[in-house]
């Protein structure tokens, strides 16, 4: 079964970087569309983006991210990554990487990621 540690959060300021991990064990990572989705107090939870299985790094972005956030996958690591850029006070949220076998199309709403991680807190202060 397959297991996803998040890791790398923490409190940066506004402008700053960040780059998050989610280890993936009991499964190959390539084989599952990765997404990451981030949820602040009070709100819902967001889609961040994700990148697609066995898709050679073909990844997508909400518009909220798209051109400061990168995500990344290293197979000999079974690890995909999460590089934050020019971040914001309203990047603030708990993020997590989840798993989904779900056809592309599907990869935006979270119902159809059946994995996922414990989530890893990231505090931007302005």
């Amino acid at each position: 079964q397959v297991q996803l540690v998040e890791s790398g959060g923490g409190l940066v300021q506004t402008g700053d970087s960040l780059k998050l991990s989610c280890t993936v064990s009991g499964g190959d990572f390539r084989t599952y569309t990765m997404g990451w989705f981030r949820q602040a107090p009070g709100k819902e939870r967001e889609y961040v983006g994700c990148l697609k299985r066995w898709g050679g790094g073909v990844a997508d972005y909400s518009e909220s991210v798209k051109g400061r956030f990168t995500i990344s996958g290293n197979s000999a690591k079974n690890t995909i990554y999460l590089q934050m850029n020019s971040l914001r006070p309203e990047d603030t949220a708990v993020y997590s990487c989840a798993a989904t076998n779900s056809v592309w199309s599907a990869r935006r709403s979270d119902y159809n990621y059946h994995t996922w991680g414990q989530g890893t807190q990231v505090t931007v202060s302005s």
